[in-house]
């Protein structure tokens, strides 16, 4: 009796990563991120990190604009550079590297395919020079969560 009650429970339940992402959507073309930035190269090395995550953590192909079934646009709307901690003779030992990116994901008749018209993904972090760490490295770090951001923004809703 109690297995009765048990399985139409579970009946809205699906397994496999086939599930999170829509189904209607095969192709995307994830167009070259503008950025407001004077850092060179930031708006190119964040579109290749969009591409590589959508290439490996969902069922969507990265087509030619031509044939695409929707378009990924992006925007980096914000990238600081901060002192997070100083010595006794006020030299920077602790930067805090932050950078704001808007995104959107429409379709090919450019309907909006996220729950959210433009979706703002803000993402930071230390930066120790005295530690080895370089701004290059830590300005990766960000660009590969952020990426990892937009892919996530692209799943189904719960």
């Amino acid at each position: 009796m109690a297995c009765l009650f048990w399985f139409p429970g579970c009946a809205q339940y699906h397994l496999g990563s086939q599930f999170l992402y829509r189904n209607d959507i095969r192709s995307v073309h994830v167009m070259m991120f503008e950025s407001e930035s004077n850092r060179r190269f930031l708006g190119q090395r964040l579109t290749e990190a969009v591409v590589k995550a959508v290439e490996l953590e969902t069922p969507f192909t990265i087509t030619d604009p031509a044939i695409a079934d929707s378009f990924v646009r992006g925007r980096l709307v914000r990238d600081r550079k901060s002192v997070a901690g100083e010595n006794v003779n006020d030299e920077p030992r602790t930067l805090t590297i932050g950078m704001r990116l808007e995104i959107d994901w429409v379709d090919r008749a450019g309907v909006p395919l996220l729950q959210r018209p433009i979706v703002i993904i803000d993402r930071s972090a230390e930066l120790i020079p005295e530690g080895g760490q370089s701004l290059t490295v830590t300005q990766q770090e960000i660009i590969d969560r952020m990426a990892r951001d937009v892919v996530s923004q692209m799943q189904n809703p719960w």
